[in-house]
């Protein structure tokens, strides 16, 4: 019997994908849910599985073919005689492909062998990110960029020539000497597709710059009294829930405190028309080795402490695979940033459309302050709050950043609600 490998469905916000790499040649058995292909979409990329144990037969659309869902990609002959004679089919038809040694040589996706070859660079030098250590078109430029050092075939042709060139430099005027620096180095320029989540990310980008009128607000928050109950609670906290009692659950307990005060915040514009969100979902900005990406803690209202850590650190790990689903990072009524963790003292975030606000977070830094008149050393937070105008008035969002400040200052009213 003969099954066919289709596309997984796509919501009706993603149009299409692209296959980024086959993990099954024609003629190779397969397992039950085993992984045959990654799809990547504008948003996430995911896995394909076999449901049946067998052979696969044939592949249709190969790696870096765009492809819309429901559409056949591959066929398996699903039959646990078809898996016995593999041995025979990957001697006798697969010898070429037979470069599955990966014991020795990587396995390189075509569109990085592409800019490998193009560059001339040895693959064997590039570590690969992909599954299963496949080197993905990410990994070689990310290796791009690295110091030109690296690159063995590139110095060995220049450190020739330059043999030849002191005696044409002896007899030149010593002013002349300094001129023909620059043959000793190449000014190297690559030119690469964007990634689907790229193109989607700048995409959305400017959309937003475009469709909002954004502005951002500051203040700056003590972080002294959560660090406090932080440092008293944590062991007590990790063993009763087994995650680790973080700064962003406290901001996620504020934000949704403070856009229950001011509904413009979590509402958004849809045409002439102003929808206010009677539910709280609120995005977390991921960064990825792919780009950033938002999971959506949905109902973040009715989740307490432990579960929104517990959320996050699973959104974290998945999302640096790449592993998320699709309605996970789909939605959402606001969204918070930290770039603190990058180091990030300060910074203007830029909405995430249809939402009308962001907070973003930044670097915690020992700074001189003034308390009841005495200047103390305290760990402070600038926040930034970037906001719609045309839907939220400046008076709300200068007010909503304020109760998020005066929350994250005396935590005891995030757990009273006041």
């Amino acid at each position: 019997m003969t099954i066919e490998v289709r596309v997984p469905e796509f919501p009706e916000s993603v149009a299409d994908g692209t296959i980024i790499a086959w993990h099954k040649r024609p003629g190779e058995a397969v397992k039950r849910d085993e992984n045959l292909v990654d799809i990547e979409t504008d948003k996430v990329a995911f896995e394909v599985p076999a449901l049946e144990d067998g052979v696969l037969q044939e592949i249709l659309e190969q790696e870096g073919a765009t492809v819309v869902s429901g559409q056949v990609i591959a066929r398996v002959a699903a039959s646990a005689e078809a898996a016995t004679p593999l041995p025979k089919a990957v001697n006798d038809e697969a010898s070429p492909p037979k470069v599955v040694e990966l014991k020795s040589e990587p396995v390189v996706v075509p569109a990085a062998r592409k800019l490998i070859a193009e560059h001339g660079l040895d693959e064997t030098r590039i570590p690969g990110s992909g599954k299963g250590g496949r080197v993905l078109k990410e990994d070689v430029l990310l290796h791009l960029e690295q110091p030109p050092g690296h690159e063995e075939p590139v110095p060995v042709a220049p450190a020739d020539e330059l043999e030849t060139e002191p005696p044409s430099l002896s007899e030149a005027p010593a002013a002349t000497a300094v001129p023909p620096a620059p043959t000793t180095g190449e000014r190297l320029e690559k030119r690469v597709p964007m990634t689907r989540l790229r193109a989607r990310i700048a995409e959305r980008l400017v959309e937003a710059q475009q469709t909002a009128a954004i502005l951002t607000t500051f203040n700056e928050v003590n972080m002294q009294p959560v660090t406090e109950l932080r440092e008293r609670y944590r062991e007590r906290f990790e063993k009763a829930h087994g995650v680790k009692l973080g700064f962003m659950s406290f901001f996620v307990e504020a934000a949704v405190e403070a856009l229950k005060r001011f509904p413009e915040v979590n509402a958004s514009i849809d045409g002439g028309d102003i929808v206010y969100h009677g539910f709280f979902d609120v995005g977390i900005a991921v960064g990825t080795p792919r780009g950033l990406v938002v999971p959506i803690l949905r109902d973040a209202d009715q989740l307490n402490m432990a579960e929104i850590e517990a959320r996050i650190r699973d959104f974290s790990e998945r999302a640096q695979d790449g592993r998320l689903a699709m309605e996970e990072i789909t939605g959402g009524t606001f969204t918070i940033t930290n770039g603190g963790v990058f180091g990030s003292l300060l910074s203007t975030p830029i909405l995430n459309p249809p939402q009308s606000g962001i907070l973003g977070m930044h670097k915690i830094e020992q700074r001189p302050v003034v308390e009841n008149g005495a200047i103390v050393i305290r760990p402070m937070m600038y926040l930034a709050l970037s906001y719609d105008h045309r839907l939220v008035d400046g008076r709300e969002a200068v007010r909503f950043l304020v109760s998020i400040k005066e929350l994250l200052e005396d935590p005891a009213r995030i757990l009273l609600k006041i």
